[in-house]
């Protein structure tokens, strides 16, 4: 018996010592790179290569899948247990001790192992993600409304308008990544979507099941679909009713560990390479259960977090990315999570009387870039449960959805205009565009002058206005045509913020862009009364 307990004593006291840690593995390669390119139907659906095709996206190393079998060798390893992976970053995420995981070095093959706990990362490699919970929203008590229950959310931001010219979403794909979709493939509520077709399944990347339907301890899935895709005849209409979707299960609310990132990337990714049109993510991150993985403000600038690093290549990639804020406006945080202050579209939350909804997630000051991009109402929206009853619900996890169901009308109006563009016209369109601030942004848009911008004539301009090399190093060259002498020229950064502005009145001009950090920029050309804009890569 003494022995028994001394052994016992032992155990626990090494397991006390061997902390369980989340970490990326990062792999040297991938297989069969060339032929995956020179074949991409062996890793992306038609519908992907025609859209990147379209919006002249490259398909590039990033988008062929990780080594299964360098994954299959890191499972067999001792204390190891392999839980998301991701193509994009050509990585694994893991759990096990430090020492498990710091063994996975002796493999040829891993180049690099980042930990969520940032203390534990003795290269400088900072990629730790800390995850706000937005699910503690403010739900009233649930009432079943009337014919036009849906009608303020739709109106005050004129995608109404939009309907009426029959762009409902009709041929756009959008994806919806959440934390559970409870009775979506029953509920009345869907049964519109259901018979056309549109509800194209999705997966749970939390329990690693095609059965997303299940209920997961939320519903909050199924709410934030609803303000796109719910239809009750009379009462309740979403903002892209006859758009496709896909649902994704990427939030665990049982839990909050860094793993909920990687699972959320891995949706995107397969998002991607489904031609998934847009996106939707009521989510958000700042902190963990474990106080280690925490995040602090200045964390949240645009290029730190896992997700907002891979929300910004899904921006890239040529999807229209739309996040919720937050909600710690009213809160000692304040400000806006990840993936939000990345180059995705951020939304925050407005009453019904358009003004600045107090747990809104305001941008950071200074406000460059400007977040919140815009706002919808969020402050008592309207949405369907699982039960299938209309009911009230705050936050930015539903102004989110009225503005990704918008988009979408906007995708099926113009299948031409990349991401970029669509969204600076919606930018652009917003109630206080000319002087943005940390709480609404640019404001509330206006979908229906959205719409009218975008149908101006172009006089061809875009086809003859010349800019290259793209990308480029250190200068751009623009020529114009020769009808055009007087033009302003606007170089801007993702999110719409204007970084130079030159007058020209020659036909040629040449942009000293040597100062800009490498990424993607949209290049403004405002001339003879039309805007053109296009976006230009700098190395």
């Amino acid at each position: 018996m003494k022995k028994i307990i001394i052994f016992i004593i032992i155990f626990i006291a090494q397991y006390s010592n061997a902390q369980t840690e989340h970490a990326w593995v990062y792999f040297a390669d991938k297989p069969n790179v060339a032929d995956a390119l020179a074949n991409p139907t062996t890793i992306l659906t038609q519908k992907a290569i025609d859209r990147k095709t379209n919006h002249n996206i490259a398909i590039d190393e990033r988008d062929v899948p990780v080594n299964e079998t360098y994954i299959s060798q890191v499972k067999t390893q001792p204390g190891i247990m392999v839980r998301a992976k991701s193509k994009w970053f050509n990585c694994i995420h893991v759990l096990g001790t430090q020492t498990d995981i710091d063994n996975l070095l002796n493999l040829s093959f891993v180049s690099e192992i980042v930990y969520a706990d940032r203390s534990l990362n003795t290269a400088g490699r900072s990629a730790s993600v800390q995850r706000t919970k937005q699910m503690t929203e403010n739900f009233e008590t649930s009432v079943l409304f009337d014919y036009g229950s849906a009608n303020n959310q739709i109106t005050m931001i004129k995608t109404n308008k939009l309907h009426e010219l029959d762009f409902t979403g009709e041929g756009v794909t959008v994806a919806v990544v959440d934390s559970g979709f409870s009775n979506v493939n029953t509920l009345p509520a869907f049964q519109r979507l259901r018979d056309n077709g549109d509800l194209l399944n999705g997966y749970d990347f939390v329990n690693r099941t095609s059965d997303v339907y299940a209920f997961t301890g939320s519903d909050h899935g199924t709410r934030v679909l609803s303000d796109m895709a719910g239809y009750i005849d009379g009462q309740f209409v979403g903002t892209a009713p006859d758009a496709s979707y896909y649902v994704f299960r990427t939030e665990d609310v049982a839990s909050e560990t860094p793993v909920e990132e990687s699972y959320w990337v891995e949706a995107i990714e397969r998002a991607d390479s489904l031609g998934v049109d847009v996106v939707n993510t009521s989510l958000g991150y700042t902190t963990f259960d474990d106080s280690r993985y925490n995040y602090t403000t200045d964390d949240m600038d645009g290029d730190t977090a896992f997700i907002t690093k891979g929300g910004n290549i899904a921006v890239e990639k040529g999807l229209l990315m739309v996040n919720s804020a937050g909600n710690s406006g009213n809160t000692s945080w304040g400000i806006i999570s990840a993936p939000a202050d990345g180059d995705v579209f951020t939304v925050g939350a407005v009453n019904l009387a358009g003004n600045y909804a107090s747990f809104s997630s305001r941008g950071r000051t200074p406000n460059i870039p400007v977040k919140p991009d815009v706002v919808a109402l969020g402050s008592g929206s309207t949405a369907i449960n699982a039960t299938n009853t209309i009911t009230f619900s705050s936050g930015t996890s539903f102004s989110a959805p009225i503005i990704a169901g918008s988009m979408a009308c906007l995708v099926q109006a113009f299948p031409n205009r990349t991401n970029l563009e669509l969204m600076q016209a919606v930018r652009e369109s917003a109630s206080i565009y000319a002087n943005p601030n940390n709480q609404l942004g640019y404001g509330i848009p206006d979908f229906e002058m959205a719409f009218q911008t975008l149908s101006l004539p172009e006089l061809d301009l875009r086809e003859r206005i010349q800019v290259f090399p793209n990308p480029a190093k250190t200068n751009l060259q623009i020529n114009l045509p020769e009808a055009i002498r007087n033009a302003k020229l606007k170089v801007m950064n993702l999110v719409g913020k204007t970084l130079q502005t030159i007058t020209t009145t020659t036909n040629s001009h040449n942009i000293d862009i040597s100062q800009l950090a490498a990424g993607i920029y949209l290049l403004r050309i405002e001339a003879n009364g039309d805007t053109i804009t296009k976006k230009i890569i700098k190395q």
